[in-house]
């Protein structure tokens, strides 16, 4: 017996509507959809925009570089066999206590109230586990912070919020800011919203109102009131701890030189993809120079004056992986500091927050607004209900296990470089892929012996 369906069938699938492609629309390279909606904010709420994180256009940068692994005219070491040195001692240039690190990654200075007291925590432990140091931040120094780390570098910034000479003595090095890579010549924002009680007592300022940093330190004009600023810390600490110079990438010849006039035992610059917690979105954007363009100038710099290896070097800003470290090390770099990267690998834009990011109107993977202080993550924040999520010693964990992935990375490809110590890459270990790398850092054009710019540069093809 057959039996018949008489219900009703199916609606058919409408067609999909065309892309805007398909109906002939051509998006402005000028006024693209961010621009677009970048003006209508604008035009909206009457304010600039302040966002986190760092620049987000498309800069040259270490992904424009390769590394010329050892075949015929040099011989790689065998990975398993041949060691190749990761250790770095930074400061010796005065200090009679220099630090001795484990590995040429550090942590760069992110302060308590950009993070949580838990995300501070995190960054030692790790840190301290691989045996290399953190640094505090604007701010002052937690005892937390100090208890986990067991090398703390102590940021001396125009504001200085939360100065204490008592503190200059706890830490291991004093790092003197005079610019940061997403905003040189700017200075620090902390909203209202993340100034808790704590966080106002340490930087004496009313609970919950806007901290605005200066963007210049009180005291000096110039490198010679530097030279007696430096000479000051050295005095507090009795000339144990090394002092650097912090810069952002903007003028790196010259701030690298005038650094080293001044007394510093190490420089730091950082390009202007490195991140930040809260600063004008056109500021970073616009401000400063690619970390790649900034290396060659201080190193130039450094040569220069007969001082490169003995004053260190240390570079920030877009540090991401292993081979990062190494190109920014053949470049000329002693060690790195990172900072985004480091949020993230704590758990900054993890997927598993998605619902939450969109209800703030983010989306994992995208979300800046660490000025707020509502990040879903407990990293950037200071509401105790959030940062309650963030187990510093599973952060500390997730770190340390970042920092010895990244260093074994370094050490992979050196050795395919054939090189036994990560500071023994060199700028012929590398080319670029695009013209503009190959101009930036001084290496040639891979393919050629071309490097723009260079007076002997012959263009023949190799």
């Amino acid at each position: 017996m057959t039996i018949t369906d008489y219900s009703p069938a199916a609606p058919a699938t409408p067609p999909a509507p065309p892309t805007p492609a398909q109906s002939g629309l051509r998006e402005s390279a000028t006024f693209d959809r961010a621009t677009i909606a970048d003006i209508q904010r604008a035009a909206s709420t009457g304010i600039y925009d302040i966002r986190g994180w760092g620049a987000k256009r498309r800069l040259p940068h270490f992904d424009d570089l390769l590394f010329l692994g050892a075949s015929m005219s040099r011989y790689p070491l065998e990975g398993y066999r041949e060691r190749c040195n990761t250790a770095v001692v930074l400061g010796d240039r005065h200090a009679s206590k220099p630090l001795h690190l484990d590995i040429p990654i550090t942590i760069a200075g992110m302060s308590f109230g950009a993070l949580s007291g838990q995300a501070k925590e995190a960054l030692g432990t790790g840190a301290s586990a691989v045996g290399t140091s953190t640094t505090t931040g604007d701010g002052g120094m937690t005892s937390e912070e100090r208890g986990h780390s067991k090398t703390l570098v102590y940021q001396y910034l125009p504001s200085r919020y939360g100065m204490n000479p008592d503190d200059l003595r706890r830490a291991d090095a004093i790092e003197v800011v005079l610019g940061q890579g997403a905003k040189p010549g700017g200075g620090g924002m902390l909203l209202g919203q993340k100034i808790t009680e704590r966080v106002a007592a340490m930087r004496t300022l009313p609970v919950g109102i806007d901290q605005r940093s200066a963007c210049r330190h009180p005291d000096w004009t110039g490198p010679d009131d530097l030279e007696i600023k430096i000479g000051e810390l050295r005095e507090i600490t009795d000339w144990e701890k090394p002092v650097y110079v912090k810069v952002g990438a903007s003028r790196p010849y010259y701030d690298t030189a005038l650094a080293v006039k001044s007394g510093a035992d190490v420089v730091v610059v950082d390009g202007m993809q490195g991140g930040t917690a809260a600063t004008q979105q056109v500021f970073i954007e616009n401000v400063g120079i690619p970390t790649l363009a900034a290396i060659p100038e201080a190193v130039r710099a450094l040569r220069d004056l007969g001082m490169h290896r003995k004053v260190q070097l240390i570079v920030s800003g877009g540090i991401r992986t292993g081979a990062d470290v190494a190109k920014a090390m053949a470049l000329g770099a002693d060690a790195v500091a990172i900072g985004t990267a480091a949020l993230i690998a704590l758990g900054d834009n993890d997927p598993r927050y998605q619902a939450e990011y969109e209800a703030l109107g983010s989306t994992a993977g995208f979300y800046d607004d660490f000025q707020d202080g509502r990040d879903p993550a407990g990293i950037s924040t200071q509401d105790p209900a959030l940062s309650s999520r963030l187990d510093p010693v599973e952060g500390g964990r997730r770190i340390g296990n970042y920092l010895r992935v990244l260093t074994m990375e370094a050490q992979t490809i050196a050795r395919a470089c054939g090189k036994s110590d990560l500071r023994h890459l060199e700028p012929d270990d590398l080319v670029a892929l695009t013209v503009e790398a190959a101009a930036m850092a001084k290496v040639p054009l891979a393919g050629t012996t071309w490097i723009p710019g260079a007076p002997s540069s012959t263009g023949v093809v190799v």
